[in-house]
C-alpha cells in the first residue's frame, strides 16, 4: 500500500511518475480514459483551514470518478480529544483513502499505521509534499528539467514549504538557497536526514553559509544574506512569514524577517527570464512587494492551477 506523507519518504523515481502525470493530467482534463477512484469514497480531514488544497483535493477526487467527504476535525470526535489511531481504525473500515491537513506530522503517519488505507500528507507542520510537486512541477512546464537549476526561498526558512524543498534539492539534483535569519532556518540535522554530505561553513559578513551536497549533484545552502542568495537563481519562492498556528508570534516573525521581501530588485539580481513562486495567501508588502507579486501574478496563480493537475497525479499513483 502506498502513502504520500513526506517528500522525505518519497522514492525519487515515484516523485518523477508524479510529476510526468501531473502534465498528463493537466492536459487531459475532462476527458480522462479511466477513472481510478469510481466507487471509491475519500475523507478530507482537515483541522487546518485551506482553499487550494481543499478544493483541489476535493474537485480532482471527483473528476477521478471519487467521493470527496470533507470531515472538519472539530466536527468529529477527534476534535473532541479521541486519538487519532481510533479515527483511523474507524475511518478505514468505511473509505477508502483519506488526505489529512494537520498540525503533528506524526498525526499523519498514525493515521496511516492503523487505518489501512492509503493516506495522503495534505500539509503539517513538518512538511508540505503536495505543494512542492506542485511547484516543481510548474517550474518544469515553463522551463523544463529542474536538475542543475537554482531555487533560491527567501523568508521563514524553517517552516514546512522549505523543508520539503530541503528534502526535494536532494532527491532531484539541484540547488536550493535558504536565506533567512539565522533563528529560522533549519537545523542541520534536516540536512544530515536529508543525505546531504560534506556539510561545511564558511563566515559571510559576519554570518555562516553552510552549504551540504549530495552525490547526484543537489545541493542546498543556508545563509543571512537574500541577495546573495538571489543571484543568478532560476527560481525565487517565498511563503507567508506567519505560518497557522504562530499568529501569537507575528509581531516578532514581521520585525525579524523585514528584510527578506521578494521585490524587483532581489528579482533583477536573478537570472533573466527567472520564475517567482508563492504558495499563496500572500500577504502583499510583507513577504512579497505587491507590484512584484502582481508582474508575476500568471505564473503564481498558474501554480495554484496546478494544485489540481498534480493532486490526481499524486491520487492516480497512490491507487496504482
Amino acid at each position: 500500500m502506498k502513502h504520500l506523507l513526506s517528500i522525505e519518504g518519497l522514492d525519487p523515481a515515484a516523485a518523477r511518475q508524479i510529476l510526468d502525470r501531473s502534465a498528463h493530467f493537466k492536459q487531459g482534463r475532462g476527458a480522462h480514459a479511466t477513472l481510478p477512484l469510481a466507487g471509491q469514497t475519500w475523507a478530507l480531514i482537515f483541522s487546518k483551514s485551506s482553499t487550494r488544497t481543499r478544493v483541489s483535493f476535493e474537485v480532482g477526487i471527483s473528476e477521478l470518478g471519487g467521493h470527496p467527504l470533507f470531515l472538519n476535525a472539530n466536527d468529529i470526535q477527534l476534535g473532541r480529544g479521541e486519538p487519532i489511531q481510533d479515527t483511523a481504525r474507524v475511518l478505514g473500515r468505511m473509505v477508502h483513502g483519506a488526505v489529512i491537513r494537520t498540525y503533528a506530522q506524526s498525526d499523519v503517519e498514525q493515521f496511516a499505521e492503523h487505518s489501512g488505507i492509503p493516506t495522503i500528507n495534505a500539509l503539517t507542520d513538518a512538511e508540505h509534499p503536495c505543494q512542492i510537486l506542485t511547484d516543481i512541477f510548474t517550474y518544469e512546464e515553463k522551463r523544463g528539467p529542474i536538475a542543475g537549476k537554482v531555487v533560491a526561498f527567501v523568508g521563514d526558512g524553517a517552516c514546512n514549504v522549505p523543508l520539503s524543498w530541503i528534502f526535494a534539492a536532494a532527491k532531484l539534483g539541484f540547488e536550493l538557497r535558504i536565506a533567512a535569519p539565522p533563528a529560522y532556518r533549519p537545523p542541520l540535522a534536516l540536512l544530515q536526514r536529508a543525505g546531504l554530505t560534506h556539510v561545511f561553513s564558511r563566515p559571510a559578513a559576519g554570518d555562516e553559509v553552510i552549504t551540504g551536497t549530495a552525490p547526484n549533484g543537489g545541493k542546498v545552502v543556508l545563509m543571512g544574506d537574500p541577495h546573495e542568495a538571489a543571484q543568478g537563481a532560476d527560481l525565487l519562492y517565498t511563503d507567508v512569514w506567519v505560518s497557522m498556528g504562530m499568529e501569537a508570534e507575528t509581531e516578532r516573525r514581521l520585525k525579524d524577517l523585514a528584510a527578506y521581501q521578494i521585490d524587483d530588485a532581489l528579482v533583477a539580481l536573478a537570472k533573466p527570464g527567472a520564475l517567482v513562486m508563492h504558495c499563496l495567501p500572500a500577504y502583499r508588502d510583507k513577504e512579497i512587494h505587491a507590484s512584484t507579486f502582481e508582474t508575476h501574478a500568471a505564473t503564481i496563480f498558474d501554480q495554484a492551477e496546478n494544485r489540481l493537475h498534480t493532486q490526481k497525479a499524486i491520487l492516480d499513483w497512490i491507487t496504482s
